[in-house]
C-alpha cells in the first residue's frame, strides 16, 4: 500500500556515493565563452599572435611579455541571452539580462638594465577572467502525440522491488530508487501485481495520446579563472610565456516539468496532470596550466603556438525534489525535504592546441587569425575506476569529437581612436552536430587613448543551436534551441 500521508516529509540530508551526472553535466565545464577586455572580444578573441593584452594571456601566456609597461585593466559587461524553443510545433521564447564583472588583473614589466642583454624584459601577471555565465532561461511548451514522463519513473522503477517503494524512505535510496519513490508515492506509476517481491511497473497516466508538457529550466552562477602568469621576451623575435590557472564554479539550476492530458479516464485514480521540479546545486576548483610563444618573424609577420592543458575539476552536487500530481480522487505531494549530497568526484575537460597568426601594418593597425583544435572525447568524469563513471566516460568517446574553433580580429588606428572587428566559428563538440550545433559570432567595438588611459567598449553576437533533452532515460523528448546572446562590455585601462 501507499503512504496514506498527502505530504510524506523526510526532514534532513541525505548523503550518498551514488550518481546522478550526465554529459551535459561535463559540456557545462569543457566549453568556455568569450569573455574579456572590450578590445580582446571586440577582435573576436584572436590574439594569439599578438599578445599585449590582459586577456591575450588567457590565449597565449607569452602574450604578457609583448608588454612595454605595468598596466592594470578592469572589464564590466551586460549579457542579455534569448532562447527560442520548438517543441512539437509550438514556438516558445525567454530571456535573461545580467551585469557582472568579465575580467580584472594587471601585469608587471621588469627591464633588464643591461641593453646588451638578450634578455629584454620579464613580466609578471595575475588576472581573473570570467569562462562562463550561466545566468539563463530556458522554456519549452507543447504537446506529446506519444511519450508521458511517466516512462521517465518506469525506466527507474522497472527492477526495484515493490517492498523498497512501500516501505523504504527516501533519504537512504539511491539516486535511480529515488526516482521510483517519487513515481510511485505520486500515484504515477503503478506495480503490475501487489507482491512485495514484484519488479515491473506501469503508468497511472491518462494513456491515449495526447500529453500537453512544460519544461523550465532556469540557472544562475559563474564559472572563473584565476590566471597566475610569467613570461619573458628573447631579443626581439622571441616571447615565452606560463601560465598557471585556478579555477571555481558555482552553479544553481531550478527546473520544473508540468504535465496535463484530458485522455480518456478508466479510473479514478488515472493521473490528469503532474509536477515535477529539481533543484541542482554544483560547485568545485580546478586546475590547469598552459605554455607559449610567439615569434616576431619579421616587423610586420608574427606567430603564435600555445597549449593548455585539461582542466582538472574536482565538484559537488546537491538536489533536492518535489513531486505533485492530480487525479479525481486526490491531490498527491511528495516532498521528502531532503538535500541530497552527493560524494565529491573528478572531471577532466579536454585540453587545447592553439596556432596563430598575425599581420601588423605598421602603426595603422593589424589583423590577426587563430586557429584552436580540441577534442572533446577525451572528457572524463571520475574515479575512472567507478563502473558508472565508466559508462558515461564511454558514452562521451562515442557521441563526442573534435571541434575546430577559428577566430579573426582586425582594428584600425584613427587618431587617438581604435575601430574593431571580430568573428569567432567552433564546431560542434558532438558527432552529430546537432545535439548541440555550431556557434557563429560576430563582434565589434570602438576605443579611445588618452594617453595613459584607455577607455575601450565592444558588441558580441552569438547565435548557437541546439537540442536540449528533458530527461536523461525513459522519457526523452527533446525541444529545438535557437540561442541568441548579445554581450555589451566595457573596459578602463591604465598604464604606468
Amino acid at each position: 500500500m501507499k503512504k496514506n500521508l498527502l505530504l510524506y516529509i523526510v526532514a534532513g540530508l541525505s548523503f550518498s556515493a551514488v550518481h546522478s551526472q550526465e554529459i551535459k553535466d561535463a559540456m557545462r565545464y569543457a566549453q568556455s565563452e568569450l569573455h574579456g577586455t572590450a578590445r580582446f572580444t571586440a577582435m573576436g578573441g584572436a590574439f594569439g599572435a599578438l599578445g599585449g593584452d590582459l586577456s591575450s594571456i588567457n590565449v597565449n601566456p607569452a602574450g604578457s611579455a609583448v608588454f612595454n609597461n605595468n598596466q592594470f585593466a578592469a572589464t564590466m559587461g551586460n549579457y542579455d541571452t534569448k532562447n527560442n524553443s520548438n517543441y512539437f510545433g509550438t514556438t516558445t521564447s525567454s530571456s535573461e539580462s545580467t551585469f557582472d564583472l568579465n575580467q580584472g588583473g594587471g601585469v608587471f614589466v621588469f627591464k633588464a638594465g643591461n641593453p646588451n642583454n638578450d634578455w629584454r624584459k620579464f613580466s609578471m601577471s595575475i588576472n581573473y577572467e570570467q569562462t562562463n555565465n550561466y545566468d539563463n532561461s530556458l522554456f519549452s511548451a507543447g504537446t506529446s502525440p506519444t511519450n508521458s514522463v511517466a516512462n521517465y519513473f518506469i525506466s527507474y522503477a522497472n527492477g526495484v522491488p515493490l517492498s523498497l517503494l512501500q516501505d523504504g524512505e527516501y533519504a537512504s535510496l539511491d539516486h535511480g530508487a529515488q526516482q521510483a519513490f517519487l513515481g510511485y508515492q505520486g500515484y504515477i506509476i503503478n506495480p503490475v501485481t501487489e507482491t512485495s517481491n514484484n519488479t515491473s511497473y506501469t503508468s497511472n497516466v491518462r494513456s491515449g495520446g495526447k500529453y500537453y508538457q512544460e519544461n523550465g529550466v532556469y540557472s544562475n552562477g559563474h564559472n572563473g579563472k584565476l590566471i597566475f602568469n610569467s613570461g619573458a621576451q628573447y631579443k626581439d623575435v622571441l616571447f615565452l610565456g606560463f601560465n598557471l590557472n585556478s579555477h571555481f564554479t558555482d552553479y544553481v539550476q531550478n527546473s520544473n516539468f508540468y504535465e496535463s492530458n484530458n485522455n480518456p479516464s478508466n479510473s479514478i485514480y488515472d493521473i490528469q496532470n503532474l509536477n515535477f521540479s529539481n533543484t541542482l546545486h554544483t560547485y568545485g576548483t580546478g586546475f590547469s596550466f598552459q605554455v607559449g610563444a610567439i615569434a616576431k618573424l619579421t616587423n610586420e609577420v608574427r606567430v603564435g603556438l600555445a597549449y593548455e592543458s585539461p582542466t582538472w575539476y574536482n565538484l559537488r552536487d546537491e538536489l533536492s525534489q518535489r513531486l505533485t500530481s492530480n487525479n479525481r480522487n486526490a491531490h498527491n505531494v511528495v516532498d521528502p525535504y531532503v538535500v541530497n549530497y552527493y560524494a565529491p568526484y573528478d572531471l577532466q575537460t579536454p585540453g587545447s592546441v592553439t596556432g596563430s597568426f598575425a599581420y601588423v601594418f605598421g602603426k595603422t593597425g593589424l589583423i590577426s587569425l587563430d586557429y584552436k583544435y580540441k577534442d572533446y572525447s577525451n572528457t572524463e568524469f571520475g574515479p575512472t575506476n567507478d563502473s558508472y563513471f565508466r559508462g558515461i566516460n564511454n558514452e562521451m568517446h562515442n557521441v563526442l569529437g573534435s571541434s575546430n574553433e577559428v577566430r579573426v580580429g582586425a582594428e584600425y588606428k584613427i587618431d587617438h581612436f581604435r575601430l574593431r572587428g571580430g568573428y569567432r566559428f567552433e564546431g560542434s563538440p558532438y558527432k552529430d552536430s546537432v545535439t548541440i550545433g555550431d556557434l557563429n559570432s560576430f563582434s565589434g567595438g570602438i576605443g579611445y587613448s588618452f594617453g595613459p588611459v584607455k577607455l575601450d567598449f565592444s558588441y558580441v553576437n552569438v547565435h548557437t543551436s541546439s537540442r536540449e533533452q528533458f530527461f536523461s532515460q525513459g522519457f526523452t523528448e527533446r525541444a529545438w534551441i535557437d540561442t541568441y546572446k548579445n554581450n555589451f562590455t566595457m573596459t578602463f585601462t591604465f598604464e604606468m
